[in-house]
């Protein structure tokens, strides 16, 4: 069990950094990565110190682990000039970022038989998550290489995939030990209390939502300006 335990910490410490590379990759912008490594050391002090893992204190620690990362993600497509920022991101690699989410299920569903998640969390349970990250460089594919699916395409699949997303999200703070759990008393949410699964809620996700959110914007964008161009073409 302590080896098992070994290879999660370093697989997903490993998961996390290549998911910050990808998203390098995406946003050449070093402000960005370098903002997320200092909340990612601020994340790991907390949960080493199991500051996350206080269920008796109000509100809610688990709290201040998920929301933080929502928060920011929210305050950005609020900055108009943020946003110009993050619609320059480069699609093909927003696209394959989403593959991070593979290796993610295979150490939640690890994560789950160490006992500290409930079976529901994981591609055994209603997590189909998963489903992201094998889609993702088959619609990569689709659209950049063959360029059989086009824009449209590529935004039924990120809306699909954000809507995953948000089902994995509701089940797990629904099953974390807050005042508003609903579902696995018997076994609930704490391993993303622990480091380095903190960075789960704290780090990955934002950067999963913001990669789809980017997307599905410039995407719009692009439709709408495509749109646009057909009708005065028509007239």
């Amino acid at each position: 069990m302590a080896e098992t335990s070994t290879s999660l910490i370093i697989g997903f410490i490993l998961t996390t950094f290549i998911a910050l590379w990808f998203l390098f990759k995406a946003s050449r912008n070093k402000k960005i990565i370098l903002g997320i490594i200092i909340w990612m050391l601020i994340v790991s002090v907390l949960g080493l110190s199991k500051f996350y893992g206080n269920t008796d204190a109000f509100p809610p620690r688990f709290f201040f682990l998920l929301g933080p990362g929502l928060l920011f993600v929210l305050i950005i497509f609020l900055n108009r000039h943020v946003r110009k920022v993050i619609s320059s991101f480069n699609l093909k690699w927003l696209t394959l970022l989403h593959i991070i989410r593979i290796p993610v299920e295979y150490f939640l569903y690890f994560i789950y038989l160490e006992g500290l998640i409930p079976e529901l969390m994981t591609f055994n349970g209603y997590n189909f998550d998963i489903l992201s990250g094998i889609t993702a460089p088959i619609i990569y594919y689709l659209v950049f290489v063959k360029k059989w699916v086009g824009n449209k395409g590529l935004l039924f699949w990120n809306i699909i995939c954000l809507g995953l997303l948000i089902n994995i999200l509701t089940i797990a703070f629904l099953s974390a030990q807050t005042p508003l759990q609903k579902l696995a008393f018997y076994q609930p949410n704490i391993g993303v209390t622990y480091f380095p699964f903190v960075w789960l809620p704290a780090v990955i996700v934002p950067i999963v939502l913001l990669s789809h959110l980017s997307s599905i914007r410039q995407l719009l964008i692009l439709l709408k300006r495509k749109q646009t161009n057909d009708n005065q073409n028509s007239c």
